[in-house]
């Protein structure tokens, strides 16, 4: 990804690994805290102990930095999009500078990823949207809805569009990839009855009547 990066490794963390254990790859939920404030004091609570579980960005700003303040917000959207893939610490450098000064950093908006209670990766400066969820998916993997979830969405509103026939093919791609997808199946059930489909045998199959029985003379 474009941008400034840096490696890190220093007495926080020790040698920053290559790449995230598979056990936080994979995307270990992170709770319902997924986003706070931090201090020195309670830093290692708040990053070192979860980032063993589920990694932890911590975003180094400052209430005068501009480029902070445009920042913030994209992490934060980007972060609550991972549904708890990862978690978002913020430290005022200000109020706390002594954990920016064990990592050597200089300028800021700094984030840094903190993955088995170590430093890992990290960039400077204020990135666009694109470019963290990028950073993000490095560490965690693809975040947000998968290829099959956004098809069935998009069956769904041609559904509500009674486009049944969009819809049937839309649900029929979805079995092409899991054949046993339940949604799927339901949706493309409704889908040919709203097409007609299903009722075709019983318009060209007459129902057959119950006859009464002969009547004695």
């Amino acid at each position: 990804m474009s941008g400034p990066t840096f490696t890190l490794g220093n007495s926080l963390g020790g040698p920053a690994t290559a790449s995230a254990p598979s056990s936080l790859q994979s995307g270990s939920p992170a709770g319902s805290d997924l986003i706070r404030d931090t201090t020195t004091q309670t830093f290692m609570k708040d990053v070192i102990e979860p980032s063993r579980t589920v990694p932890v960005l911590v975003d180094f700003w400052a209430p005068w930095c501009g480029p902070c303040k445009q920042l913030t917000p994209i992490l934060e959207k980007a972060v609550t999009a991972a549904g708890g893939k990862v978690r978002l610490v913020k430290m005022n450098i200000d109020e706390h500078p002594q954990v920016a000064g064990q990592l050597g950093i200089q300028s800021i908006p700094a984030v840094i990823a903190f993955v088995d209670g170590r430093p890992l990766d990290g960039f400077m400066g204020a990135l666009p949207e694109s470019q963290i969820l990028q950073f993000i998916e490095k560490l965690v993997g693809p975040i947000g809805p998968s290829d099959v979830e956004e098809m069935l969405r998009v069956a769904a509103e041609t559904m509500a569009e009674k486009d049944f026939a969009t819809a049937a093919e839309v649900f029929q791609a979805v079995l092409e990839e899991e054949a046993e997808n339940v949604p799927a199946l339901a949706g493309l059930a409704r889908a040919l009855i709203g097409l007609g489909a299903l009722d075709e045998p019983r318009r060209r199959s007459p129902a057959c009547r119950r006859q009464k029985p002969p009547t004695s003379p």
